[in-house]
């Protein structure tokens, strides 16, 4: 039985889709069943593609995310997806305001899967250079590594 989740933050195109190929590569590494996607909790990209920075930091590392179209999240997603695993405090507020009364999906922030740093926020790096994308990359990476690992178990 497959696992799923998605990944939050605002608009879809930067901490989001990096955060959702860092796992995809985590869970292809562990031979791990896992459906992934992303999404913001705002809707104004909806139908973009991920931030060129965030495809130039991703594809540096091996990952084409150039295919990526941003999406809104929708009430639906809490009952599709197992975990939905918001990029900051912000958006975390935003989906548990969100979702539906009961539903299944289990929230959390990305960073609180990794020792030592939960509660903290992913960095946006939208409007700084091209080194605030290796940060969140780094960030997405611990991230995604620790969720597996939970996960997998």
């Amino acid at each position: 039985m497959s696992v799923s989740v998605l990944f939050v933050c605002l608009g879809n195109i930067c901490r989001s889709p990096l955060a959702e190929a860092a796992f995809r590569l985590e869970v292809k590494r562990l031979g791990l069943d896992v459906v992934v996607d992303s999404a913001g909790t705002g809707g104004w990209h909806a139908g973009d593609p991920p931030d060129r920075r965030a495809q130039a930091t991703a594809r540096r590392h091996g990952v084409e995310i150039g295919g990526y179209a941003a999406r809104q999240v929708t009430a639906g997603d809490f009952e599709r997806f197992d975990h939905v695993v918001a990029l900051d405090l912000d958006n975390l507020r935003n989906l548990k305001r969100l979702a539906p009364a009961g539903s299944r999906a289990r929230l959390s922030l990305l960073l609180d899967h990794v020792e030592g740093r939960a509660g903290e926020a992913v960095a946006d790096p939208y409007y700084g250079d091209d080194a605030g994308f290796e940060v969140t990359w780094a960030d997405a990476v611990a991230g995604a590594r620790g969720l597996a690992a939970k996960i997998g178990r």
